[in-house]
This record gives structure tokens, C-alpha cells and sequence, in this order.
């Protein structure tokens, strides 16, 4: 149970010059996931399939477990029944006979490096400039040179459209540069899927545009992304699906045409009657 990308790196220490390939678009499967804190079930049985290269929109009330799925997505939260698996491979844990292992926290990180996250509060190193903060974990994996890094962080700031704030600070950038800096670093470990955690919710209404153009950029690469939002608008026009959760449990879901516009389930039909 390996997971299988196209990534190539050719390392000339002496130019510095990285030439890579996206990695392969991964297919993502959520087992049967309960979740608690305490007394409280967060996730109840959730049950998911993502394909390769499909956007899947996740929508759901506040406290519906949105945000605790992605954090299971890549074990940074660690469910007490079920498994996810990134093609094929379970995340975090490894079959040990008819029971799960937890994996070592290194072997959790470098599966991770697989599974890129984007929150919703940007969480840039504040020390570090837009260049260094993408060019970091390249490095610090061991997968690139600093020169290789730094090379590939300024084609990413490009292509989110900070070619000119490489030598930028956080402090320095508006929330939604510093957002497109945060989808630019999960893209630096070339993942085969990207979590985005509600990214426009801590925007200004004037700045969510700029984030939602790149991700919608990313929708159109193939990337297999699967997004928490509110954004019913953005969810209609980049989404393959549509997963309507309410209470830790999957309410309904489709592509947008279906679950959108035609909700079977009651709470489906009154979430929407208040977003829209």
C-alpha cells in the first residue's frame, strides 16, 4: 500500500535548478470515522470517497464536524473508530492483523507532506518572508535544496500572483496575499490532495475573490481539493460534488445541480434557505 506519484526531481547541487512534475492526483477515502471529544460525537460514521482530481465541497452548519473531517483527512486529529486512506494508503495508522496501529509521528509527518492543508487563519511563520515560508518545507523534508526551494517558491508566488512580494513579511501582506501565500507553501511539497479549511472566512468581503480565483485556478489543474466553505456560489461553479454534513453525519451528497438546487433531506433544504 504505497501511494504512487509522478514526481521528479533532477538535483544539480551545482545550479540549483529543480525540475519537478505535479504529483499524480490522489483518490481519498474516509472508513467509517467516529469522532469524540469528551462525551461529544463530532464525527458519526462518516463515510466518503473522493476521486482523483475531483473538488469536493463540504458544507454543513457551524459545529457540523467540517473542520475536525479535514483535520482527520491527515491525522492531526485521530479518530477513535475508523481510518482514512490516501490511494489506498491508511493515514496514520497501519493494519497490524484485524486491528490499526498508530504510526510513528515521523512516518505520520512524512505522509502528511502528502496531504497539503491550507487553514483559515493563514498561520504563516511571521519571522519569515512570503519566499522563505513556501521554500520551508522543501527543505526542512529534505526533498530540495534551499536553492531548488527557493526556485520553486518563486514559480508558486507567481503563479497565485505574488511574484512581486517574495521578499514580503506577513505583516506586511493583506489577508488574502497572505492566503495565497498559504495555498502557494501547501503546494510546495507537490501533494496529491489540498485541504482548505474555510479559507476565505477570515477575509475581508473585498479580498475573498483574489483567494477563491486561485483556488478555482487549482480546480481547473486537476488537483484533487477538497474545501470546507460557505461560498454557495464558488461551491455551484468548481465543485464535483457536494457533501452536506449536520451533526457529524453525511446529510446528503451529489454534484452541486443535485444537491444545490434539488436538496432531498430536510436540513439540507433549511441550511440553504439561510446561506443563499
Amino acid at each position: 500500500m504505497t501511494t504512487e506519484t509522478t514526481e521528479t526531481i533532477e538535483d544539480t547541487r551545482t545550479t540549483g535548478s529543480v525540475e519537478t512534475t505535479e504529483t499524480r492526483p490522489a483518490a481519498v477515502e474516509v472508513h467509517g470515522v467516529h469522532k469524540w471529544y469528551g462525551a461529544h460525537q463530532v464525527l458519526n460514521g462518516v463515510e466518503l470517497t473522493v476521486q482523483p482530481g475531483e473538488v469536493t465541497v463540504i458544507l454543513g452548519p457551524s459545529g457540523s464536524g467540517k473542520s475536525t473531517l479535514l483535520r482527520v483527512i491527515n491525522h492531526l486529529e485521530k479518530p477513535e473508530v475508523g481510518y482514512v486512506s490516501v490511494n489506498g494508503e491508511p493515514i496514520g495508522v497501519r493494519r497490524q492483523g484485524a486491528r490499526l496501529k498508530e504510526l510513528s509521528e515521523r512516518a505520520i509527518l512524512g505522509q502528511r507532506g502528502r496531504i497539503g492543508f491550507v487553514f483559515q487563519n493563514f498561520n504563516l511563520f511571521p519571522h519569515l518572508t512570503a519566499l522563505d515560508n513556501v521554500a520551508a518545507a522543501p527543505v526542512a523534508t529534505g526533498k530540495l535544496t534551499k536553492p531548488q526551494a527557493q526556485g520553486l517558491a518563486r514559480e508558486l508566488l507567481g503563479r497565485v500572483g505574488l511574484a512581486d512580494k517574495v521578499g514580503a513579511y506577513p505583516r506586511r501582506l493583506s489577508g488574502g496575499q497572505q492566503q495565497r501565500v498559504a495555498i502557494a507553501r501547501a503546494l510546495a511539497l507537490r501533494p496529491g490532495v489540498i485541504l482548505f479549511d474555510e479559507p476565505t472566512s477570515a477575509l475581508d468581503p473585498e479580498l475573498v475573490g483574489e483567494v477563491l480565483a486561485v483556488i478555482k485556478d487549482l480546480a481547473g489543474s486537476g488537483t484533487t481539493l477538497i474545501i470546507v466553505t460557505h461560498e454557495i456560489g464558488f461551491a455551484r461553479e468548481v465543485a464535483d460534488q457536494v457533501v452536506f454534513l449536520d451533526e457529524g453525519r453525511i446529510v446528503e451528497q451529489g454534484p452541486p445541480t443535485e444537491v444545490l438546487d434539488h436538496p432531498e433531506h430536510e436540513r439540507t433544504r433549511d441550511f440553504l434557505s439561510k446561506v443563499l
